[in-house]
């Protein structure tokens, strides 16, 4: 799926699955060994991550309960026990070097199915 700003219309991962059960959160992206920066995961439901066990960098993206940008957090590194953010209530893990540079606090984000940028 397709991670989307929708305040902007920019597409900032064209590969992202949502967590849609418990063990799907728990495991997130640690069995991946590389993560591509068009590639996550959203962790609904997460105030907070780990990256214990992990073999590669992430960005992390902190959601408020409404999909809004709450913080960032870029390149958090492999093996760090607790990543978390005042008010955030989800979490969008992808890989280090994103497009991070698409997001402000406050830009609403979603995931769509479809290619906004494909009319």
């Amino acid at each position: 799926m397709y991670l989307v700003n929708a305040t902007t219309g920019d597409v900032i991962a064209d590969d992202v699955r949502e967590a849609t059960n418990p063990f799907t959160r728990m495991v997130g992206l640690l069995t991946r060994g590389a993560v591509a920066p068009t590639q996550g995961i959203w962790l609904g439901g997460c105030p907070a991550v780990h990256t214990m066990g992990m073999r590669a960098t992430i960005d992390l993206i902190f959601l408020d309960g409404t999909n809004r940008v709450v913080a960032t957090s870029p390149n958090a590194v492999p093996n760090r026990p607790a990543f978390t953010c005042r008010g955030a209530k989800s979490v969008v893990e992808l890989g280090a070097g994103s497009r991070l540079d698409l997001i402000a606090p406050g830009n609403l984000l979603e995931l769509s199915e479809h290619d906004p940028r494909a009319a």
